[in-house]
């Protein structure tokens, strides 16, 4: 009976904390590279929003959907649209919030130009990992964003590497 008791006021206790979901939109400057031979760190554009739905005192899981759009009009362009789980960690008095994605979805690459040009869409994954820095009440700071990651049957498996920054901001809903 007692611990009956115990587990009904921890759930009270704690539940709501763990109920409370924060959303979150960014923008961000990007740099990629692809470990296709003769291509240079092509410079673009990282936009997404992320959702946190579980709450736990030293840590948040949620989902992320991000999108890029790399390359403008050069000899090598990046267009993704990647979603997955995530993990916040809370430092607690530090505004520094260190995090960690899985990620998957599909993106298209174009390489080279004229008769050696080629573009195809393919199945994009990786696991992205950086940390955002809270300097207004709802206004992050993205330091960080760190993306490794592949496009599958692009030439066996193409690698690219992604760095980011930009800002985060946390949409006031309860």
């Amino acid at each position: 009976m007692n611990r009956i008791r115990l587990v009904v006021a921890l759930t009270v206790l704690l539940l709501p904390g763990v109920l409370k979901a924060q959303v979150g939109v960014y923008a961000a400057f990007s740099e990629t590279k692809l470990n296709i031979a003769n291509t240079d760190w092509i410079k673009g554009a990282t936009f997404g929003a992320y959702y946190d739905a579980v709450h736990l005192p030293l840590v948040n899981f949620g989902v992320d959907a991000r999108g890029s759009v790399l390359g403008g009009s050069g000899m090598t362009q990046v267009k993704s649209g990647l979603f997955g789980p995530r993990a916040v960690a809370h430092l607690p008095i530090v505004p520094l919030k260190p995090y960690v994605e899985g990620l998957i979805g599909a993106g298209q690459v174009q390489v080279g130009q004229g008769t050696a040009a080629s573009s195809a869409t393919h199945l994009e994954y990786g696991l992205a990992a950086g940390a955002d820095f809270t300097f207004f009440p709802r206004l992050d700071w993205r330091v960080v964003d760190y993306q490794y990651g592949g496009f599958d049957r692009l030439n066996g498996t193409t690698g690219q590497k992604t760095i980011s920054t930009g800002l985060v901001f946390r949409l006031p809903i309860p």
